[in-house]
């Protein structure tokens, strides 16, 4: 199955706001670091950007999860998160 890239053209966030967008790549390299698994963490940025209605991060990080070898039923059930037997309590709770 081909993924389309995230269309990071035009985007611009780095130029647009290069303050936030370095805290934010800071607060990425913290998270990384805190020994969390990276499936977990893709869950969690998964459903951040679906919340804030991101389509451009979505795309970016299910692309993330897709090579860390997540399953597209799992992908698919992140927005049912809480009716989904897919997730253990752990990732409910993330």
């Amino acid at each position: 199955m081909d993924v389309p890239a995230p269309r990071a053209a035009g985007f611009g966030f780095a130029k647009i706001a290069p303050d936030a967008y370095g805290a934010l790549v800071g607060l990425g390299k913290m998270v990384v670091a805190s020994g969390l698994e990276p499936e977990l963490l893709e869950l969690v940025k998964i459903r951040s950007s679906q919340i804030n209605g991101c389509a451009f991060c979505l795309q970016m990080h299910v692309t993330d999860a897709r090579k860390l070898g997540m399953s597209e039923e799992r992908l698919q059930l992140v927005i049912v998160w809480r009716e989904a037997p897919v997730f253990s309590p752990r990732e409910r709770a993330a």
